[in-house]
């Protein structure tokens, strides 16, 4: 999976992909029209940051590569790769359980915070996507 050069993008199956790992330095693209919200991404080697509307949606420690995420109404699924071992964060409703799967093996139920944040680890091969699916 390559980073995404243009920082964000829409997919031709309506998704959206963003985020460079490969980065030096902190690179921001705001006011991306997707699907009539305004996103916002800020990328570089040490995180990945991605708002819609002002609202937190994805944050990964260290920065990562995003491809076709999904906005559900019951969850976001995407593939995600980076260089090394990541801590994810997703902004989701608040206080509701999630079912956390990745690379189909289903991790656990995670509650979210009182800021409808859920947090998880994922141990990234270098370059290799990892396919993440997160649902209530």
């Amino acid at each position: 999976m390559a980073v995404i050069k243009e920082l964000m993008k829409k997919e031709a199956d309506g998704t959206i992909s963003f985020g460079d790992y490969s980065l030096a330095s902190k690179t921001k693209l705001a006011d991306f029209d997707y699907k009539g919200d305004l996103m916002k991404v800020k990328t570089f080697k040490e995180i990945t940051k991605l708002e819609r509307n002002g609202l937190f949606v994805y944050e990964s420690v260290p920065g990562t590569a995003v491809e076709h995420m999904e906005l559900l109404p019951y969850g976001m699924r995407f593939l995600v790769s980076g260089t090394q071992d990541t801590q994810i964060t997703l902004g989701l409703e608040e206080g509701a359980e999630y079912h956390v799967i990745l690379d189909q093996k289903e991790i656990g139920i995670i509650k979210t915070n009182m800021g409808g944040k859920l947090s998880f680890s994922v141990e990234l091969e270098p370059d290799v996507p990892m396919e993440v699916k997160v649902s209530r």
